[in-house]
């Protein structure tokens, strides 16, 4: 019992606790609304509050004609053992604008605990009235919303290119080559066309640019915009940051999608009336082409590395004090915005008493809506050989500046290093005489002995003209004529039809003899019968060129005396046959029949194929 009433008390004290949060109040409408037509304001408060007062001089471009009506909710949640709780407060009102403009609403004020708070400021464009609301008709079921924010009534809306379209908006079109530019795939839909889905979408592929694709949600969630003064439902498809790669005008050709749409039925009785029937259509659009102008960069030095955007250079070393042989790590990192990815390792020049090893370089790069931004780290790790006091160079980088059109070149910091001789090293204690420096000259004009038994062989010496090549010449002229005629031979045959099925007869027939063997096997008598009927039937109209429509017995016989078969193999061949054709319509035979006239058909075939190549 005082365990649980611990727990309780626990429980309530970080209730309390967690309750104790910063007090928000907000403003929230459409961003754009037709003028004459209602929309909402609403205000959110996480408070109990009181005295609420709109923004000041709303009255001057908006009727205000209901409110406020007011909610509340509550919500409580746990993570990680933290309990956090929060009544909400709504406040909402029914505004009509007067005025065509964009206005700006001042904040609006309340309350509470004798603390007055303000919301934030929000702007509203109200633009011409586009079209006339349809009139409800009786009975029916439609919603009184027209969209997100504003009241209206469900309409029919023609499909023109005014009321759905789809556009590639650029954030820049006039750029340099590398400069980034952000492109959104934007639909536009009049707030009166109800969208079902899509059926097929084929979003743009940018030709020309490096792309990196903004991460978006696969629900695609629709604001209102105004547009050539008209009001849209706004949703974006993709983002994409673009990096030309070339120079002169680059076009996004043109795509296209199909949509569902959802169009009301017209009613021709009570009953489509009261079910509010519709109907969905489908919808081809197709965007137009965008161009981009793209301008070469500047000449620029040889410091110059492919940054195009705004970036920084820092850099930092692993220690200044060392002993032979130690691994010392300097890390450079460059930051910023812009084509990050694509920017070249900077070279670092070190003496050479120095082991250098490939730099290890790793990015770390965001892609947001607003751009890519990032680091790229290049870690250059080396090992001093020698004693002695060094200097670490900086390392000069220079970009290019898209916000000044000029090159702009930053530079790591210069770090001295000073090397100790390290314990037990041997290659330390060696004379400044037989450094690194000193023997760079001796390696460019020494080379190593060659050791063991090298073939030598004498200057001036070719291979052709020798006996042995024109052996190997005109024996490769003969056996590419060998060739040429076996494979000639080979195509006439294949070309030969008739003359094919005749050699391939015996094996197919083999083939086939070697199914029935596994049929007797598994006594399956029906096949069994049937491979040996099928073996013999496609050898003879194989072998003897007659077609299957006209080979039966008697044909069969008059052709195998033809070919000078012995009396006794055609008649081993009718027996068969006879005995295959019974034993299907007679009760099954035991396993010895038909390994005996398994047999007999294969002796018989094997005779056959001898006495009829004579």
């Amino acid at each position: 019992m005082i365990k649980k009433l611990t727990t309780y008390i626990i429980f309530f004290l970080t209730v309390s606790t967690a309750g104790a949060v910063q007090t928000r109040f907000t403003m929230e409408a459409p961003a754009a609304v037709e003028i004459g037509k209602q929309f909402r304001l609403s205000f959110t408060l996480n408070e109990q509050g009181s005295n609420l007062r709109l923004p000041p001089g709303i009255e001057n471009n908006f009727d205000v004609l209901m409110g406020p009506s007011t909610s509340q909710s509550f919500s409580m949640s746990t993570i990680n053992g933290k309990t956090t709780q929060e009544t909400t407060f709504g406040y909402t009102f029914i505004l009509r604008s007067k005025l065509e403009g964009t206005f700006e609403l001042r904040p609006a004020s309340i309350e509470v605990d004798g603390k007055i708070y303000e919301s934030n400021p929000i702007k509203i464009q109200v633009v011409k009235q586009q079209s006339q609301p349809a009139q409800p008709q009786p009975g029916s079921g439609g919603s009184a919303d027209g969209g997100p924010g504003q009241l209206g009534s469900p309409q029919n809306v023609e499909l023109g290119s005014d009321n759905l379209f789809v556009m590639v908006e650029m954030s820049k079109q006039n750029v340099y080559k590398g400069e980034q530019i952000i492109a959104t795939v934007k639909l536009y839909v009049n707030p009166n066309i109800p969208i079902a889905g899509f059926d097929e979408v084929n979003l743009p592929t940018y030709e020309g640019f490096y792309t990196q694709d903004v991460e978006i949600p696969q629900q695609v969630n629709f604001t209102r915009e105004v547009y050539n003064n008209k009001i849209y439902q706004v949703g974006v498809l993709k983002k994409t940051i673009l990096f030309p790669q070339q120079t002169g005008k680059l076009t996004v050709k043109p795509f296209s999608m199909a949509l569902l749409v959802q169009q009301q039925v017209k009613q021709r009785s009570f009953f489509d009336d009261f079910f509010n029937s519709f109907r969905t259509v489908k919808a081809q659009i197709t965007s137009n082409p965008v161009t981009v102008n793209v301008r070469d960069l500047p000449r620029a030095t040889s410091d110059f590395l492919g940054g195009v955007g705004n970036f920084n250079i820092t850099s930092g070393i692993s220690a200044q004090e060392v002993t032979t042989n130690d691994a010392v790590t300097l890390k450079v990192t460059i930051s910023g915005s812009g084509n990050i990815r694509l920017i070249n390792t900077p070279k670092l020049g070190l003496p050479s008493d120095f082991e250098v090893y490939d730099p290890k370089v790793t990015d770390n790069v965001s892609v947001t809506g607003g751009g890519v931004s990032g680091t790229k780290t290049i870690e250059y790790l080396f090992q001093p050989r020698f004693e002695g006091d060094f200097t670490i160079p900086a390392i000069p980088f220079t970009y290019f500046n898209t916000s000044t059109g000029l090159y702009e070149t930053k530079t790591t910091n210069e770090y001295a290093l000073r090397v100790k001789k390290g314990a037990g090293d041997q290659t330390a204690k060696m004379s400044g005489s037989l450094r690194k420096e000193d023997v760079q000259l001796l390696g460019q004009d020494i080379r190593y002995i060659k050791q063991g038994d090298p073939k030598l062989e004498t200057m001036g010496y070719t291979f052709f003209g020798t006996s042995l090549f024109y052996f190997i010449y005109i024996g490769s002229a003969v056996a590419f004529l060998a060739l040429f005629f076996v494979y000639r031979k080979k195509a006439r045959e294949n070309a030969d039809i008739a003359l094919m099925r005749n050699k391939k007869a015996n094996k197919v027939a083999r083939k086939r003899l070697k199914a029935a063997a596994g049929f007797m096997k598994q006594n399956n008598n029906e096949a069994f019968l049937e491979s040996i009927l099928k073996a013999f039937e496609g050898y003879l109209s194989d072998k003897l060129g007659i077609q299957f429509a006209d080979l039966n017995r008697e044909s069969a016989i008059s052709v195998l005396k033809e070919k000078n078969v012995e009396q006794q193999v055609i008649d081993d061949f009718v027996s068969v046959i006879d005995q295959c054709e019974f034993a299907r319509y007679a009760p099954a035979s035991g396993s010895e029949a038909r390994a005996e006239l398994y047999n007999k058909a294969e002796n018989t075939m094997g005779l056959m194929e001898k006495q009829i190549k004579k």
